[in-house]
């Protein structure tokens, strides 16, 4: 069974094995100071260690139930806002003239996508958040009284 292990900064996953009566940890890949499992890693992964058999699928759906954002001093939640704000302030530094001004029309075509896949990639966050939002509120207003009519409530 491979699992994610935090190792000082830095985040790992390994699997167990046991070799001569004893467990022995292989470690199968380093995922960085934030653990994300990337399609590169999977195929890194493959390519190594081809006779370990592992459910990414599973993998994946723990990290990335990991951050707990409800707590707002806890490092994860720190760093996520630490990154946007500087994200948003590259970006605020960032006028199109620029691109105009680029030597490689190739450079300026990928600056734009990326642009274009990160406004495609909040609006999608934002569509989920929304989303949770909208859940609480039928969640508060369900159940036997909550989804009458108001007319019949009172009665």
């Amino acid at each position: 069974m491979a699992f994610v292990r935090r190792k000082g900064n830095a985040y790992y996953l390994v699997h167990n094995v046991r070799r001569g009566g004893k467990v022995r940890q292989l470690h199968l890949a380093r995922l960085g100071d934030r653990a994300r499992i990337t399609d590169e890693i999977v195929r890194a992964v493959s390519k190594k260690h081809p006779f370990v058999e592992l459910n990414w699928r599973t993998l994946r759906d723990q990290l990335n139930n990991q951050i707990d954002l409800s707590d707002p001093q806890s490092p994860a939640v720190q760093k996520l806002v630490h990154s946007l704000r500087n994200l948003n302030l590259d970006l605020a530094d960032f006028f199109p003239p620029v691109l105009r001004l680029s030597e490689s029309p190739a450079v300026a075509r990928e600056l734009l996508l990326q642009l274009r896949l990160l406004q495609s990639t909040i609006q999608v966050k934002l569509d989920q958040f929304a989303r949770k939002d909208e859940l609480k509120r039928l969640n508060r207003t369900s159940g036997r009284i909550g989804s009458a009519h108001p007319g019949f409530r009172g009665r």
